[in-house]
């Protein structure tokens, strides 16, 4: 059977994929040394990890924003892409669940083909809403308030108070770390282990040919 390229992943979106991931690992790594600085000591100072932790954090905010800006207004597709339709909730999230369970390891193929305008499978599309519309926006909006605690005192105390504010940010972050070796985890369920991860790199996906296959393809 011949095969085809898709043009999946726009450059915008692959510069903001990998500033988003290379701020989400920074964070995660500075997280544990401010976390436990009597245990852990990867950096030369708990300041310079405080420091680094907090340039992550704006990178993070940046790159969410590019996100935003290129699938709001640019493409006008956010809830298109991210948005899980009728059959997905009714079928396709036991489908895919049943996959990636199951059938997967039984050789069976992803009953999701990614195209242009459907990248992503009804699982993907339900965790990444969470994640961008819930649990990124309040780790960034927690991260803020504890790096600005003086002149947002008022918020602050809102929310319940520093312990409960550190508690709170301490807890998105940990999801949002557990989201990371999955989403990696995930990533490598093709039929190479590169097979999903090469297209963030060059923006282009290899299938084989159907008479369903899209023709957004070179």
């Amino acid at each position: 059977m011949s095969k085809i390229k898709i043009y999946l992943q726009p450059t915008p979106v692959r510069i903001w994929h990998w500033l988003n991931a290379l701020g989400i690992i920074t964070l995660c790594i500075t997280a544990v040394q401010i976390r436990f600085p009597e245990h852990v000591h990867l950096f030369a100072s708990y300041k310079s990890a405080i420091l680094l932790h907090n340039v992550a954090g704006l990178v993070v905010t940046f790159s969410f924003s590019l996100w935003f800006v290129y699938y709001a207004v640019i493409s006008r597709s956010l809830f298109k892409v991210y948005l899980p339709s009728k059959d997905d909730l009714e079928h396709g999230l036991a489908r895919q669940a049943k996959f990636y369970l199951l059938t997967y390891f039984l050789g069976w193929k992803n009953p999701h083909h990614a195209t242009p305008d459907n990248k992503f499978n009804p699982m993907q599309k339900s965790a990444y809403l969470a994640i961008m519309f819930i649990l990124v926006p309040l780790v960034s909006l927690t991260g803020l308030l504890l790096t600005n605690v003086s002149p947002m005192r008022d918020l602050v105390l809102l929310v319940g108070g520093l312990k409960i504010l550190i508690a709170l940010h301490f807890l998105l972050a940990c999801c949002l770390c557990a989201f990371l070796f999955t989403h990696v985890y995930l990533a490598t369920l093709g039929k190479t282990p590169l097979e999903h991860i090469k297209p963030m790199w060059t923006g282009w996906e290899e299938e084989e040919e159907t008479e369903e296959s899209p023709r957004h393809a070179a």
